[in-house]
């Protein structure tokens, strides 16, 4: 397995700690956000999107990106240490599901990286206001977060249950981001919690941006 990968980058965090939890021997290809590479023909046949993460499963001969396309790729590959409740629990894997997408799909993609470089670079917005458009869109998936977790059925010690799934890895990579970005979690006990749980792990303090071998 080859991860082409940026150590800041929270869809490749929730990668490396998919494949660390399941116990994938990988290699790191590390890429900065603004790597030339990125743009190369060679990068841009691997992903059109000319963006991290990338993984490349040399044995099977096949290239993936989307860090949750890749993740449901590992844990159909690798069904060893699940990230997904049984197959038979149809509700609990949509439930973690949903969780998971609460921050993958409507946090994420407005607190990126070329996101802030749009606000920065087009539309000349201070650091100030930029820091301000993150902290405004992590709080507001956080708060439905937090509902969903405190007022829906199937939370234990971690967001489904007693051990770790991909809503927990979506939340640790988020959560990481969020604290070094100085967001206030004071009103989110079981993000928090869950949090502080899922780093007691090795697959996740492993995984954590300033243990890679790119992190300055």
């Amino acid at each position: 397995m080859k991860l082409f990968t940026y150590s800041h980058s929270s869809a490749t965090h929730r990668v490396r700690i998919a494949l660390n939890y399941k116990g994938i021997q990988y290699e790191s290809i590390c890429l900065k956000m603004d790597d030339d590479y990125l743009h190369t023909p060679d990068y841009l046949k691997m992903n059109p999107q000319g963006m991290v993460p990338a993984l490349l499963d040399d044995k099977a001969d096949v290239m993936l990106t989307q860090s949750m396309a890749i993740i449901e790729y590992l844990e159909e590959k690798y069904p060893e240490r699940p990230l997904l409740p049984p197959l038979g629990d149809i509700a609990g894997r949509a439930r973690v599901r949903k969780l998971a997408q609460i921050i993958a799909s409507d946090v994420h993609p407005l607190n990126c990286y070329r996101v802030f470089h749009y606000l920065r670079d087009h539309l000349d917005a201070s650091f100030e206001k930029r820091t301000e458009w993150f902290h405004h869109w992590a709080l507001e998936g956080y708060i439905a977060l937090e509902r969903a977790l405190t007022e829906t059925e199937g939370t234990g010690t971690y967001c489904h249950g007693d051990s770790p799934t991909i809503a927990d890895i979506v939340l640790v990579a988020s959560v990481h981001r969020a604290m070094a970005a100085g967001t206030d979690l004071t009103p989110f006990p079981n993000i928090r919690r869950i949090y502080r749980t899922c780093m007691t792990l090795a697959a996740f303090q492993a995984a954590a941006p300033e243990t890679q071998p790119d992190a300055a």
